[in-house]
């Protein structure tokens, strides 16, 4: 075997023209047909085509079954150099060895450091192909395998390695290495690892993990695109993988922040059409804290509230037990805490904080063993006593507060409790709770929780409340920055509410040891935005100021776009939530109060493409949907049916699993800030729920309407005419690849990639694709 040879011919297409009668021929041809000698000598398809990031294709159906079990892609940065190594593991189902060849879409600039598989004789090879090259090998195959997938990669340069066996009924592993130089926005770094859009296409196992190595301080790292599992190994060390159970489509995003600065921050934008207006996201990191830094952080005091109600006995109150003696075990000395347990009474360890010492540790595990369940549940009376406390000179106040059951003793009325709650904490303490279980008030408990800067935790059926009260408590060593809160300035440095709005989260939470702000807003005008982030760091006022330059960055950032209406949709829902229960007797009325929030949901799902518990019936349920003459989703109507939804659900179903899944949820899009490709949500019923008749394609996104992809500002056009396209593009017509040529240059291309009719607005025109239908590879 000649190591050298490729599945595509070395010699480039002379002229367009030559290049439209190749793939003319191509696009006449089925996987059933055969290959004539004169097209076989365009392109040699004896081999496999390994895309990674896609799929394999077989170009004739006679060659063995290669199918691509997993990728391992490990990335390592030093500085601004990174090296991407993919390790590829390939079955051959068939009773052949299967000959194979990898096209891999890579950055511009890639260079191939390293490729290999098991078993090589002779030494294998890969190389990046130039752009027209690499076009013109995506173009060939969308045309021959008649499968539009390959266009999402069309902006990027290939790398394509010689030929290499997989033998018959056994996997075959599969290296290949190469680097890039990465681009930097002042003192951010960004990578990108190309990866298919496509939720159709996440059946292979992929795992990615990065090792960051900078010679100036990591402020923090993120990803817009995946969750992160962080871990910082020195001041310019981090480690970062995402976890498998958060892995979904899309390319992998990293970016890393460095600057010696205590508080390091840069700003991503994506500009509106017209370019004067957009929405911006504002990554501020905290490195993490020098030793001699931490001896300066500001001490706690911490109320630990219990329940010890008659449905907490057995497991679930010596596990409480355990969190509580945890949460003290971590404590420091010198600072404060206190325990307060309730059931249909409310009992203290002491009248007051004390300062936690080897005494007084001895002394509260003593009380907690001495804890006995019964009686009935009065969280009126135990939050009360909690906020009541004296405060600690010069601590930072805090109350963990565990309940696994809904108030049946006591002032048991949801407002009332949460209305006196807020009236007795004059200290301003940060209250955590855990709600236990499904039969809590998962609504009460989120509210209490999040007007003090605090967070909520529910700790649902079989999971261990220990684990849960320990995590949340050691992310609360510190704090490093308490009470943030940001101010935008004018050019002169004064403060201005012209240049920005809509600003999400409204209020900051506290900043603790290793933290990041994702802070998401609207942006008016073009020039400098400037920022003031003001609060308590290390237990003194500080401010800091930054100045950045609204850049012009296409569609790169759209995600931030995205980003910022799924919070605003969380937030808009969590103002309905609060409205709390409408009495029965009108509940058959639409709450007037919620017309403006819904309109607005809706509005914002069907332009970005976020879909919720409350509006997943647009496209889960589309062949009962009421439509317009036009055929055309009734907008109204079905707003009308969102409105029947979030009263039913968010403002009536405050407790049990449907009341814990609402919050659930709520929580996650409230600090939602990586994308949620395939709308992901958790459902009482049947866990994490996915929906894949939304695609998220750059700036855009797509609804899946019967046997068609349609644009989302066309699903929602009212007017006769829209169901009529103005122009119809052919498959694999040069009129097909000038649109995907087109759209490339915009960044847009994975538009057309979808199998199946594609319906877009392109330049104000309403374009029909012709794609094929799904097929089987």
């Amino acid at each position: 075997m000649n190591p050298q040879r490729s599945c595509f011919p070395a010699t480039p297409i002379a002229s367009r023209a030559a290049l439209v009668a190749l793939l003319a021929a191509f696009a006449n041809l089925t996987q059933a047909q055969t290959i004539t000698p004169a097209e076989a000598a365009l392109a040699d398809t004896r081999c496999c085509i390994l895309i990674p990031q896609h799929r394999v294709y077989r170009p004739i159906p006679t060659l063995p079954q290669v199918e691509l079990v997993s990728v391992d892609a490990r990335i390592e940065i030093h500085d601004q150099i990174a090296s991407t190594s993919l390790e590829m593991v390939v079955r051959n189902a068939g009773r052949t060895p299967a000959e194979t060849q990898v096209l891999l879409p890579v950055p511009h600039g890639a260079t191939v450091r390293r490729f290999g598989y098991d078993g090589a004789a002779s030494e294998p090879t890969a190389a990046v192909l130039p752009r027209d090259e690499a076009r013109r090998i995506y173009e060939s195959i969308v045309s021959r395998m008649r499968d539009p997938g390959l266009l999402e990669f069309a902006g990027y340069n290939l790398l394509r390695s010689s030929v290499f066996p997989v033998p018959p009924g056994k996997e075959q592993k599969i290296w290949v290495t190469y680097e890039s130089l990465l681009p930097a926005d002042g003192g951010r770094v960004d990578y990108i690892l190309p990866r298919s859009d496509s939720l159709e296409r996440t059946a292979v196992t992929w795992r990615i993990s990065a090792s960051i190595r900078s010679q100036t301080p990591i402020a923090t790292t993120y990803s817009p695109s995946h969750a992160l599992s962080t871990t910082a190994r020195g001041p310019g060390m981090m480690s970062v993988e995402v976890p498998a159970a958060k892995m979904q489509a899309g390319a992998f995003r990293l970016s890393y922040v460095r600057d010696g600065a205590a508080m390091a921050a840069s700003l991503l934008t994506h500009a509106e059409p017209g370019g004067d207006t957009g929405h911006f996201l504002l990554l501020a990191g905290l490195p993490p804290l020098s030793t001699e830094a931490a001896k300066r952080a500001q001490k706690r005091e911490v109320i630990l509230v219990l329940d010890r109600s008659g449905s907490m006995r057995g497991e679930k109150m010596e596990q409480a037990r355990n969190a509580a003696i945890a949460v003290l075990d971590g404590m420091e000395d010198g600072e404060a805490f206190n325990i307060v347990d309730y059931s249909d009474q409310v009992a203290l360890y002491s009248e007051k904080p004390v300062i936690r010492s080897a005494s007084t540790l001895a002394d509260a595990r003593a009380y907690l063993g001495g804890l006995v369940a019964h009686g009935g549940t009065d969280i009126h009376s135990a939050l009360q006593a909690a906020l009541r406390q004296p405060v600690t000179d010069g601590m930072l106040p805090m109350v963990l507060f565990l309940t696994d059951g809904l108030p049946t003793v006591g002032n048991t009325a949801e407002l009332a409790i949460r209305n006196d709650s807020k009236a007795a904490n004059a200290a301003k303490r940060r209250i955590f709770t855990f709600g236990v279980g499904h039969d809590v008030n998962a609504a009460l408990l989120d509210q209490i929780a999040l007007a003090t800067r605090g967070s909520s935790i529910n700790v649902l059926p079989g999971e261990n409340i220990e684990t849960a009260v320990s995590t949340v408590f050691r992310r609360l060593s510190g704090p490093v920055l308490a009470e943030p809160r940001i101010t935008v300035l004018d050019s002169a440095g004064a403060p201005t509410v012209q240049r920005v709005r809509d600003l999400l989260p409204a209020e900051l939470p506290d900043l603790f040891d290793g933290d990041q702000l994702v802070l998401l807003g609207q942006y008016r005008g073009t020039s400098p935005l400037r920022f003031r982030l003001s609060g308590a760091y290390l237990g003194q006022p500080r401010d800091f100021d930054y100045e950045f330059t609204i850049r012009d960055s296409g569609i790169q950032h759209a995600y931030v776009s995205r980003l910022w209406a799924s919070r605003k949709i969380a937030h808009l829902l969590d103002a309905i939530r609060q409205f709390g229960p409408v009495d029965p007797a009108s509940s058959a009325t639409p709450d007037p109060r919620t017309r403006e929030l819904v309109d607005e949901i809706v509005q914002l799902s069907t332009r970005y493409g976020i879909l919720t518990e409350y509006t997943a019936f647009l496209v889960t349920d589309g062949e009962s949907l009421p439509r317009l003459a036009n055929g055309n989703v009734d907008m109204p109507a079905a707003t009308a049916r969102v409105r029947d939804n979030v009263q039913e659900r968010a403002q009536q179903q405050r407790t049990g699993s449907a009341g814990v899944a609402q919050a659930i949820n709520l929580k996650a899009q409230v600090a939602q800030s990586c994308d949620n490709k395939g709308n992901v949500y958790w459902s009482e019923t049947a866990g994490y729920v996915e929906n894949r008749d939304v695609q998220q394609l750059a700036d855009q996104c797509l609804f899946r309407d019967k046997r068609r992809w349609v644009d989302g500002r066309i699903y929602t056009d009212k007017s006769a005419d829209a169901a009529t396209p103005q122009r119809v593009v052919e498959f694999a017509t040069p009129e097909y690849f000038e649109l995907a040529d087109r759209l490339a240059n915009e960044g847009r291309q994975m538009l057309m990639s979808l199998e199946g009719e594609v319906y877009l607005i392109v330049d104000g025109q309403r374009v029909l694709i012709r794609n094929p239908e799904p097929q089987a590879s």
